[in-house]
Order: structure tokens, then sequence, then C-alpha cells
């Protein structure tokens, strides 16, 4: 698990841990390797034996955008593994801080332009899917705002729950419990559809930027040249775990929703999202900080 506990990836990998625990009958161990965008952790399972021993939880982050911002990466997203299957779309969650006077998207959009540079936005560090998620907003709306990036989604947080910085827009599970608590106030989700879980909180294409799109996607991966019997039995596990229905609507409360594929679906769509992801970053000129 790439990144620092308590962020949408390691709500996932111990999800999934636990029920990979059980079909197995051994112990799954979730290891938090955090560093560079989660390119440390990623880059350590490519270096690791095919002997599915060893997973990697991926993510658009780790998968399609690091690559075009750090030249010098260790693994290759689409040589270094076998993919294995999906696990999840999880929506990204627009949220400001209660002293921020901006009570819809557009009402955000319009106070960012009157006061270019004002907001600071806080991510789980420069690259990751908050920080994308931000930028392909503020890029398409044609607005500016200060990027403060952290070693990880829950410090994000727990910035924005004190007011050091005013909003975010990461992954609704790390944020739906304080939207609740009315600590946060949404006002926009990035999928192509409304939350179950936060179902009065509009899409970004509905409120005046249709096709806008820009949630997180997470995946399983094991080191090249694990066989295709291991990568076969591990996807059929996988699905096993996913379909079950509590399963279904653990996430569903979480904001996320279940995404499974086959190992080449899934190596396609990381194609794809690597020319996408990585025409935005050249376009907007973002580099490694």
């Amino acid at each position: 698990m790439p990144f620092t506990p308590g962020g949408s990836t390691d709500i996932l990998a111990r999800l999934l841990g636990q029920r990979l625990e059980a079909a197995f009958k051994s112990p799954v161990i979730v290891e938090s390797r955090p560093g560079a965008g989660g390119s440390v952790g990623v880059g350590s399972v490519a270096r690791a034996p095919a002997d599915a021993y060893t997973l990697v939880m991926g993510h658009i982050g780790t998968l399609a955008v690091n690559p075009a911002l750090y030249p010098k990466l260790t693994y290759d997203p689409l040589t270094s593994f076998e993919p294995v299957s999906g696990i999840a779309n999880v929506h990204n969650m627009l949220v400001v801080h209660p002293d921020v006077p901006a009570k819809t998207l557009q009402g955000l959009i319009d106070y960012a332009k009157q006061n270019p540079g004002k907001l600071n936005y806080a991510s789980g560090g420069n690259g990751s899917a908050a920080h994308i998620a931000m930028v392909a907003l503020c890029d398409r709306a044609g607005i500016t705002m200060t990027h403060v990036p952290y070693r990880g989604t829950a410090p994000a947080v727990t910035d924005l729950l004190g007011g050091r910085v005013q909003l975010t827009f990461t992954g609704a599970p790390n944020l739906i419990q304080h939207v609740e608590a009315g600590t946060m106030r949404a006002l926009a989700v990035s999928g192509s559809n409304r939350l179950k879980a936060a179902p009065n909180v509009p899409t970004v294409a509905e409120t005046g930027y249709p096709g806008f799109e820009a949630s997180q996607w997470y995946g399983i991966l094991v080191p090249a040249g694990t066989s295709k019997e291991i990568v076969g039995r591990l996807n059929s596990e996988i699905k096993t775990a996913l379909a079950a229905p509590e399963i279904a609507e653990r996430l569903s409360l979480e904001g996320a929703e279940v995404w499974t594929n086959t190992p080449g679906e899934f190596r396609e769509h990381i194609s794809k999202e690597m020319v996408r992801w990585g025409d935005l970053l050249k376009r907007t000129g973002i580099k490694p900080e």
C-alpha cells in the first residue's frame, strides 16, 4: 500500500486484504510504504519476486500520473507488472471549510476568479489524485488556487478541519463523515453520477461543466513475469470477494463503487489513462515539488 494509512487506498487495501485472507487461508499483511507520490512503494513491488506473495494496490496517481510527473521513475506501469483486476472507483468530493463563503461549486469558482491565488487547497501530495483533480477543475474553469501538498491524505484532511487550508478535492471515503458532521461543506463530486452516500451533492458535470470526470480508480497488480495461472486465480478470488453484497454496500457507504475487470481490460485502462493525464500535466506544466 504505497501511501500513508488513513486514505482511500488504505481503506480499500484492508477491506480486500481481509477477504483474500479468508479465501487463501493465509495472513495478508497490508504494509504502508509511502513516498514520492506512491512511487517508492510501487517501485519496490516491481522489483519483488514474481511469485504473487507481493501485490500492490495501484491507482490513478501511481499508474497514470507519475509516469508523466517523474522522469526517472523506477517502474513502468505497462511492463513492470502484470495487472490482475481493478478494485474500485472512488469519486473525489470537493469540500470546503465552513468559513469559505461559497455554498455551491459555481459560487466557489466565482469567488476564486475574484480572489486569484487566495484559496489554498490541500492534497495528499504532488501528483496525487486530489492534486490532479483540482488541476483539471482549475484548467476547465479558468481559475487559480494555491496547492498545498501533504504527506498523505489524512494530514491534509486534518489541516482542512483546522482551517489551515480552505478546500480539498479528494476521495469521498475520507470526507463523508466530516460532511455529515457539518465540519466541511460538500460542493460537488467528480464522477459521472451522484453518490449513493451523498445524493444531494451534485456532480461537477451537472453544475455547468459537462463531461468533467476525475475520479480515482484502484486495482491490484503483481510483478511482471508472474504466471498467467496465478494471475487468473487472483483475478477470480478478487472478483468473488468484491461480488459479496455486503462489500458493495460497504463501499457505497464509503463513497466508492466496485469496479472489476479482466487483466487485459485493466492493462488497456491504465494505458488510456496514462495518455489522458499525461496530456493534462504537459498542458498545465505541473512538475514535481
